[in-house]
């Protein structure tokens, strides 16, 4: 799935890196808690959170992971927007809660990771 596809289903604002909309995305994980992230795929990933701190921007840049969204209309802060910026990591914010942005995303056809 294209990031641009995750952006439509959830009807999300494109916050930064709008140039990279087609990167391909193969799974998706949905935490507040960096160290379940941890423990999920890495690779061509996306994660959901509402979770705004500098932490979200260096974990995934640890999984290797393309995307952030932030759920429930969560903001990240310019630092932050930098952050990804620099990574070229596109960030989205969507009004949707975890559960159903998961949901509608599964839906889609975007699945889990392999716990390790």
């Amino acid at each position: 799935m294209k990031v641009r596809d995750i952006q439509e289903i959830l009807n999300a604002e494109v916050i930064c890196r709008d140039d990279l909309l087609d990167t391909e995305v193969y799974a998706a994980c949905g935490s507040d808690m960096m160290s379940d992230v941890l423990a999920f795929v890495k690779e061509q990933a996306v994660m959901l959170t509402g979770l705004v701190n500098p932490q979200v921007v260096r974990t995934a840049e640890m999984m290797d992971m393309h995307c952030i969204v932030f759920v429930r209309g969560k903001r990240p802060d310019l630092n932050m927007i930098e952050m990804a910026e620099d990574r070229d990591m596109v960030m989205l914010c969507t009004d949707c809660e975890m559960f159903t942005s998961c949901g509608k995303l599964y839906s889609a056809g975007l699945r889990g990771g392999s716990a390790q």
